[in-house]
């Protein structure tokens, strides 16, 4: 069997070598000149490669259940040990995020490449499939005017070929209205996983501080999503992946009126308890703050509550310290709006998971079709969820077109 496989990034170099099983020729095509240019650059170069916390409820996508469906036929523990199987034994931070041992990404692309080749794989690099014609039994792929071969014949294709996040290193998004004139929906793509541009007001005086919070974007009053995780001021507005997580959001609602909430005392809720603060009544209220949060930051947010100078060293007093937690467990900042795709580390967009096979990720509207990683809209949080489903998307495809359960 002829196979395409189009797109050399996480999810298509692990269909390209899940497929290549005896009985089946795999072309993998790409227009950059090497395979894997975004897994080179995640996290940061370290390439954050999985999370212990995977599971269907921590992506965004359009059928939870589709999403459950996927994780039964590949669990999340099967992909450790199928990278442990190609030579990339991981670790796993306090936190729960996977890297490899090397913490390289040039080691990992190194290794997935020599695997390829070891499969013999065709490395089509630097070639650019600009359409895709379906013929009866099989597919076309057609390439620019310029090259030797206008098109090129195949019992099977695998669209690995990405969103918009990242164009400088390729990705541009531009195979999706093939898609849509192969019969599938898409979702406008949108950035993700990237910095808000917020109007910081008063709360510019914490530019370059950084803090644990736990972030929520609202619409009017309807809560659109909520995550947890560090925030960092900087002169245009929010980074850091307590706002990365929750900024396709913000990308998908561009014309209402939205602000993001902070909680700057969700991950010290068991320390402020009335308990906790009438222990500490010898304390004066800045001394108190600095318990959680550097001088700086502290004598901002007494500010922030109304106090004076002269008022921050007063002796904390139970119902006065309560009043200031209050006005810091909900912040809220107008977001004025996001950063480009140039900024994000992912796009939310692309063909719904509800048009594939969640055990395959064969197309229901286009038999022979296969669509992983980002051509399908979905978006999990920062910390190797999105590298996780690339790599298992990828496998499930080049799986079924091997006909067999084999392993890597």
């Amino acid at each position: 069997m002829e196979i395409a496989v189009i797109g050399a990034g996480a999810s298509g170099i692990f269909a390209a070598l899940a497929a290549a099983q005896p009985g089946n020729r795999v072309a993998l095509f790409d227009h950059n000149a090497e395979i894997g240019r975004k897994l080179l650059v995640t996290g940061s170069s370290r390439c954050n490669i999985s999370n212990a916390q995977v599971s269907a409820e921590k992506y965004a996508c359009a059928d939870k259940n589709w999403m459950q469906a996927f994780f039964r036929h590949f669990p999340p523990a099967r992909l450790l040990e199928l990278l442990k199987a190609l030579g990339i034994p991981t670790y796993s931070t306090a936190d729960g995020w996977y890297y490899p041992l090397s913490n390289s990404a040039h080691s990992v692309v190194e290794i997935l490449k020599a695997g390829l080749l070891k499969r013999r794989v065709e490395l089509a690099l630097s070639t650019q499939v600009v359409g895709l014609r379906r013929l009866e039994g099989g597919f076309a792929l057609r390439f620019p005017s310029g090259e030797p071969a206008r098109e090129r014949f195949f019992d099977k294709v695998v669209l690995a070929a990405g969103g918009k996040a990242y164009p400088a290193l390729g990705s541009r998004g531009e195979l999706f209205p093939v898609l849509e004139a192969l019969g599938h929906s898409v979702v406008p793509l949108v950035p993700a996983l990237g910095p808000l541009a917020v109007a910081l007001g008063k709360f510019q005086a914490l530019q370059g501080l950084r803090f644990d919070v736990g972030t929520a974007v609202y619409a009017g009053r309807q809560l659109l999503g909520a995550s947890f995780g560090n925030a960092i001021f900087t002169a245009r507005g929010l980074n850091g992946p307590g706002v990365m997580n929750v900024s396709h959001l913000a990308a998908r609602h561009p014309d209402k009126n939205l602000r993001l909430v902070m909680d700057f005392c969700a991950p010290f809720e068991a320390e402020l308890t009335e308990d906790a603060l009438t222990r500490a009544k010898d304390t004066s209220l800045s001394c108190f703050l600095y318990r959680f949060f550097p001088p700086k930051a502290s004598r901002f947010f007494l500010e922030y509550a109304g106090l004076r100078a002269d008022e921050q060293n007063m002796p904390l007093e139970v119902q006065a310290m309560q009043g200031i937690l209050a006005s810091l467990r909900a912040v809220s900042l107008p977001i004025v709006g996001v950063r480009g795709f140039d900024e994000s580390q992912l796009s939310a967009g692309g063909v719904p998971v509800t048009e594939v096979f969640p055990e395959s990720c064969e197309s229901l509207r286009v038999p022979g079709l296969y669509l992983v990683g980002e051509t399908l809209d979905v978006v999990g949080p920062c910390g190797g969820y999105n590298l996780h489903f690339a790599f298992t998307s990828g496998t499930l495809a080049g799986l079924h077109l091997a006909s067999q359960p084999a392993s890597l």
